[in-house]
């Protein structure tokens, strides 16, 4: 059985450097999403009530449906505000995003331990590096996909939560009742998440050249390649 030999110093080539920084982006993009509070705030007045301030509390995995704004006074608004519930459902983006981030994060978690202290193990046998090679095109495709999802779940969320929900609130058009949005939480952290899927996919897409060299059809084809021709055998002769 082959033993530990950690070397760190395989962390300054390539294969060990770029692993080590699909390892950092993944944290920041499954932290910046998945720990994600905020809330939208509007100010109501109705019956006995004026400028009462009225919020709605959203997180991740941003099952908006399920958010409901509290009330301005215990009496309703005199019987004429109702549960206003934000609209939309994006936790399936977003569990996506998130789910993909850590499960990248654990793998090269793995990978790296395997990097630094089994390498030779890694290089004797071709199913390595193979397996690598898939696992990483594999990702670089589902980080593309995830992103983009995401992306255009956020700019929902943002349409969900903003200004834009006032017109359909129906408490706000009872007689005597009128709603003014107040502020919502900036997303900018959100905004980040988004930036970092992005890396992300550049990095694993980037990091598909690196791994393939490691693999035994990067030499076969160098092989190939180096080998002298039948048109250079046949002018020999």
């Amino acid at each position: 059985m082959a033993g530990l030999r950690v070397d760190f110093g395989l962390l300054l080539e390539p294969l060990g450097f770029i692993k080590v920084l699909e390892w950092i982006f993944s944290i920041f993009a499954f932290a910046t999403c998945g720990g994600f509070q905020g809330e939208t705030t509007l100010l109501v007045s109705c019956k006995g009530v004026v400028n009462k301030t009225v919020t709605a509390a959203f997180a991740y995995p941003f099952r908006l449906n399920t958010v409901v704004f509290s009330a301005p006074d215990p009496k309703l608004c005199g019987g004429t505000w109702t549960d206003v519930h934000l609209v939309g459902n994006f936790s399936s983006s977003a569990q996506f995003f998130v789910t993909l981030a850590v499960l990248v994060f654990l793998y090269c978690t793995a990978a790296l331990v395997v990097y630094i202290g089994y390498k030779h193990v890694y290089q004797r046998n071709s199913k390595f590096p193979q397996t690598d090679l898939a696992i990483t095109v594999i990702t670089a495709f589902l980080w593309l996909v995830s992103t983009f999802a995401w992306a255009k779940a956020l700019a929902d969320i943002k349409m969900s939560t903003g200004a834009s929900i006032i017109p359909g609130i129906e408490s706000c058009k009872a007689p005597g009742t009128t709603c003014r949005f107040a502020s919502v939480t900036s997303m900018g952290t959100l905004n980040v998440s988004v930036v970092f899927g992005m890396l992300n996919m550049v990095l694993w897409g980037g990091n598909v050249w690196f791994v393939y060299k490691d693999t035994n059809l990067h030499n076969q084809s160098n092989r190939i390649s180096q080998s002298p021709g039948i048109y250079q055998f046949q002018r020999g002769v």
